[in-house]
């Protein structure tokens, strides 16, 4: 027997609560993804409850059963799932058996449960059937339920991305979905927009992917490879934004090994941190730059760093850039002003790489 709505708590429909949080900082990611959700109550502890099954080929097959009854039946309509889906195991990323239930019934119908569940569930499990039916047959209407759910995006985030990629409109609805998602939403939305790639979607990665975030660690050498970095870096003159995002992109994959490719495996990467290097210098010293060169710097004299495929003596004139980077008056008067600031970035460098490195914004501090 399917509960009644009214049984599983809030009676605020997740949809509506993305959106007020959305239109209260309509530029800005939502706090925390907007956790906690209406349903949060609900569904602590749910996992222990739930029918995932032994076999992961199974996974969706139950929820698949609950759709083929339903669409079985002309009399029955979406309210009527509101709360089916509660107790299974709904997967949050795309699924074949859902897919293949969708599959089964005409797309007029599908898509109008879809919209409903997006837009009226009360529990995220429904709501989350719904986006993974709108997913198989939405149309360009349906973009603002999409993007507003996917503001929830460490639940919605997986299959609102999906639901984005291969559609007429798709990429503009995932760049302005990336601006609003952080943690691993925007590693979902950052991975679907490398596939959708396009021009738009190349400048955006090439500037704005990464905002610093462990996670982005997952999909900077996507990024790399799909932005065409080694492109925008080593023409004559690229913008400060390029400049400083490479930076950022070169330092998570220095340190991405067992989550994503590192700077060893991308092949362009010589050539690639030569270009910054010589375009760093370029530009005004801050803290954030300084951490990027030493951070660089300090990868160089790795042994990943010497697997690469350098030119005779490329690794060394590489590395002497950063270095003498670091040692320029100017650059070294901004690192010892985040250290007495206490910046605890510029204390992690100072003790951490600082002595091995001998980079004299430290040096000249601690002997004194």
């Amino acid at each position: 027997m399917t509960p009644e709505p009214g049984l599983l708590g809030s009676q605020l429909s997740l949809f509506d609560y993305a959106l007020r949080l959305h239109r209260e900082d309509p530029d800005s990611p939502l706090f925390r993804d907007g956790a906690p959700y209406p349903d949060d109550a609900q569904h602590r502890g749910r996992k222990s409850r739930s029918q995932e099954p032994d076999d992961p080929r199974r996974r969706g097959a139950d929820v698949a059963a609950v759709l083929d009854a339903h669409f079985a039946d002309p009399s029955s309509v979406p309210g009527d799932l509101a709360g089916a889906f509660h107790d299974l195991d709904v997967p949050i990323h795309p699924n074949d058996h859902i897919a293949a239930a969708a599959c089964r019934v005409g797309a007029d119908r599908v898509r109008q449960t879809g919209r409903w569940l997006v837009q009226h569930a009360t529990d995220r499990c429904a709501a989350t059937v719904g986006l993974a039916l709108l997913g198989t047959v939405w149309d360009e209407d349906d973009i603002p339920l999409i993007k507003t759910i996917g503001l929830l995006s460490y639940h919605f985030g997986p299959l609102a991305s999906h639901a984005m990629e291969r559609r007429r409109g798709g990429s503009d609805a995932l760049l302005w979905l990336a601006e609003r998602v952080t943690g691993w939403g925007r590693v979902y939305v950052v991975e679907s927009l490398c596939k959708v790639g396009g021009t738009g979607a190349r400048s955006w990665m090439l500037r704005r992917a990464c905002d610093g975030d462990y996670l982005n660690r997952y999909f900077a050498g996507e990024v790399a490879a799909a932005a065409h970095l080694h492109e925008a870096i080593t023409a004559a003159n690229p913008d400060r934004e390029v400049i400083d995002h490479t930076g950022l992109l070169l330092t998570m994959m220095a340190d991405s090994a067992g989550v994503g490719v590192t700077l060893d495996h991308y092949p362009p990467a010589p050539s690639v941190l030569q270009a910054h290097c010589a375009h760093a210098g370029r530009l005004d010293p801050s803290v954030e730059r300084y951490l990027v060169a030493a951070e660089l710097a300090d990868y160089l004299n790795q042994s990943a760093a010497r697997r690469m495929a350098w030119p005779e003596g490329g690794r060394e004139r590489v590395l002497g850039g950063y270095l003498a980077l670091l040692d320029r008056e100017d650059w070294c008067t901004v690192a010892r002003a985040g250290l007495a600031a206490g910046d605890q970035r510029v204390t992690w460098l100072a003790e951490a790489l600082a002595p091995h490195l001998k980079l004299r914004a430290f040096t000249d501090v601690v002997d004194e």
